[in-house]
C-alpha cells in the first residue's frame, strides 16, 4: 500500500528563510517556556483540555469504561496527529510542522497528569461538573486497573522525555531546512 506525502497532485510548499527563522524563534521560546514552567500553565493548555474532555464522551460510545477514560488522552493526541497528517497530505509544510510540534507538546501535559496519579493534587475539570466536585482522575484509574500505579512517575518521566525529544526534533528539522535551502538553490542554478 502506497501512502505518498504529499499526495500525487501536491508538492511540499516552501517556507521562506525569514519564515523558518520566525518559526524557529517561536518554537525555541515555547520549549524554553514549557521547560521553565515544568509542564504547568502554558497558553496552549486550554486547547489541549478541550480536546481531552471531548474525547471522554466520544469514546464513551464504544461502551468500555476503560476506553472512555483513555478517550481523553487518545483524543488529545489524535487531533494534532490527524491535523498534521492532513496538512502533510496537501503538502502544507508549515501546518504539518506546527501540528507535529503540538502533537509532541501534548506529551508534556499528559506526563504531568500521569505523574499525579498517586498524589491526585492537580486541579481537575470535567464536563458538566464543578471543578471542586471532580473526583475521577483518568491516570489513577488507568494505572490502577493495569496494576501500574507504583510506576506512575517513571512512566510520566518517559512520556515527558518523548515530548521534549519530539519538539526538539521539529526544531532540528527547521534548522536542517534553514541550512539545506541555500545548498539546494545553488544546485538548481548549476
Amino acid at each position: 500500500m502506497e501512502f505518498p506525502l504529499p499526495r500525487d497532485d501536491y508538492k511540499w510548499q516552501e517556507i521562506p528563510k525569514w519564515g523558518i527563522i520566525c518559526w524557529l524563534i517561536f518554537y525555541c521560546l515555547f520549549v524554553l517556556h514549557q521547560y521553565h514552567v515544568n509542564g504547568y500553565g502554558t497558553w496552549f493548555d486550554a486547547v489541549n483540555m478541550v480536546t481531552h474532555e471531548a474525547g471522554h464522551p466520544l469514546f464513551g460510545y464504544l461502551g468500555s469504561e476503560m476506553i472512555k477514560v483513555m478517550g481523553g488522552t487518545i483524543m488529545q493526541l489524535l487531533v494534532p496527529f490527524l491535523l498534521a497528517l492532513s496538512f502533510a497530505w496537501r503538502g502544507q509544510t508549515a501546518g504539518a510542522i506546527f501540528c507535529t510540534f503540538f502533537f509532541f507538546e501534548n506529551f508534556i501535559g499528559i506526563a504531568l497528569y500521569m505523574g499525579d496519579a498517586r498524589d491526585r493534587s492537580l486541579p481537575l475539570v470535567s464536563l458538566g461538573v464543578a471543578s471542586d466536585e471532580v473526583t475521577g482522575h483518568d491516570w489513577a484509574y488507568i494505572f490502577g486497573r493495569l496494576g501500574l500505579m507504583q510506576h506512575d512517575r517513571d512512566i510520566a518521566g518517559v512520556v515527558r522525555h518523548l515530548g521534549y525529544l519530539g519538539m526538539l526534533s521539529v526544531i532540528g528539522l527547521l534548522v536542517w531546512m534553514l541550512f539545506r535551502k541555500p545548498q539546494e538553490d545553488a544546485d538548481a542554478a548549476a
